[in-house]
């Protein structure tokens, strides 16, 4: 652990290019992403993992990073759970996070699209998010943590992030747009190198496009009528995003 100059962690949302930001990363000479990038390490959530410790956690996916690296990993799922700010803060109070947010109707319906190409969702997306919650309850053992039917909750982003900033400095936190990544790949590139004090390469994003596609977009269709009934779902969770984050963070 000491000889990894700087740690970060990727910690979400599914569906919003966190991926995307691990092939940028891995571009840098200055980082270390942990390895195996799949399947995620998912160190602070899955509780059998934690309870082996973090020397455990550093030699099974930081062992190859070279010293004095800016080394980190990528676990999507732990901005939905709020009982990893504690955890996380415990063992790596200094530790930088990122999170990535997308219009959660979009990033809704991604998931949505992501669970039917790996096999977990038949049902069409109405009946889909009709049915999250009681889903939620009877999942079995082997996915208590992935959270396939996830759909409407993950996109409650200020409601998970809330806890991220009572336990961590604000300028320990990052929050990015899928949006503006998509956009201006090159500017977002160098906010995140920033922020984790590294050299500056605005050139690293060039010909990534798009990575870890959710397949069937063209054939599955997004009712207008379900898009405005998640549009007023969404409206309190919006405005308190707003507030956290600022303007820039509105969707719809």
């Amino acid at each position: 652990m000491s000889e990894i100059h700087n740690h970060f962690i990727i910690g979400g949302a599914p569906r919003c290019g966190t991926t995307w930001l691990v092939r940028l990363l891995e571009r840098h000479p200055q980082v270390y992403i942990a390895k195996p990038v799949f399947p995620e390490p998912k160190f602070f959530l899955v509780d059998e993992l934690y309870g082996l410790g973090l020397t455990y956690y550093f030699e099974t996916w930081f062992r190859n990073a070279p010293t004095g690296s800016v080394a980190g990993e990528k676990s999507a799922n732990y901005l939905e759970n709020s009982h990893l700010p504690e955890r996380i803060y415990k063992h790596l109070p200094d530790v930088k996070l990122i999170f990535i947010l997308r219009d959660p109707i979009e990033r809704a319906f991604s998931n949505y699209l992501f669970s039917r190409m790996n096999g977990f969702e038949t049902e069409d997306f109405e009946t889909a998010i009709k049915l999250e919650e009681s889903r939620k309850r009877s999942l079995p053992a082997n996915l208590r943590y992935t959270q396939p039917f996830s759909y409407f909750s993950r996109g409650l982003y200020a409601k998970h992030l809330v806890p991220f900033f009572e336990k961590f400095p604000r300028n320990n936190i990052l929050c990015l747009r899928l949006e503006d990544m998509v956009a201006a790949p090159e500017l977002e590139t160098r906010r995140v190198h920033s922020f984790l004090g590294l050299t500056v390469g605005p050139q690293d994003a060039f010909g990534l496009g798009v990575i870890n596609k959710a397949d069937g977009r063209d054939t599955q269709v997004f009712p207008p009528d379900v898009i405005a009934r998640l549009r007023d779902a969404y409206l309190n969770s919006n405005s308190d995003l707003t507030r956290l984050l600022g303007p820039r963070f509105q969707w719809g």
